[in-house]
């Protein structure tokens, strides 16, 4: 008798900015990237929009509710937390998503494709030292995530 182990791929959160056409196809364009080797909680896609779940009926209490649950939940069961800290300012979400995700101990991996940044020293500590790593492209982070031995080199 054979002795098989299945084994499946990590899954990752993206946590990343979602309010408008242009991050939400960045957002879909990073998952699709990263598909072949993770599978990919998208929040738009997976955890649903606040404005989409209240235009279609929903009570804007209980849709804000669902949205933080699904979320927190998929949080919960990744094993990578990748985050989009483009911007001057992280998102408020993410900042929350890649805080909660480093509480509980999960790889943190920061996406920052621009230099932008309010503070002269670059982004708020809280954030930059949550990440395991920051990449500063695509490529970088799916070469990353394909190759999971390079995540912790410095």
């Amino acid at each position: 008798m054979f002795d098989f182990k299945v084994v499946r791929k990590p899954r990752a959160y993206l946590a990343a900015p979602l309010f408008n056409d242009m991050e939400r196809r960045y957002n879909s364009e990073l998952e699709s990237l990263l598909a072949p080797f993770v599978d990919v909680f998208l929040p738009q896609r997976d955890g649903g929009l606040l404005t989409k779940l209240v235009a279609d009926g929903m009570q804007l209490s209980q849709a804000k509710k669902y949205v933080f649950n699904k979320d927190v939940k998929a949080i919960v069961e990744s094993d990578i937390i990748i985050a989009v800290l483009d911007g001057r300012t992280v998102d408020e979400g993410v900042a929350f998503e890649l805080g909660y995700g480093y509480a509980l101990g999960k790889i943190c991996i920061g996406l920052k494709t621009d230099d932008r940044a309010l503070l002269s020293t670059g982004d708020n500590p809280m954030i930059t030292e949550s990440c395991h790593r920051i990449l500063t492209s695509m490529r970088d982070l799916v070469d990353s995530v394909r190759l999971p031995s390079t995540l912790f080199l410095t």
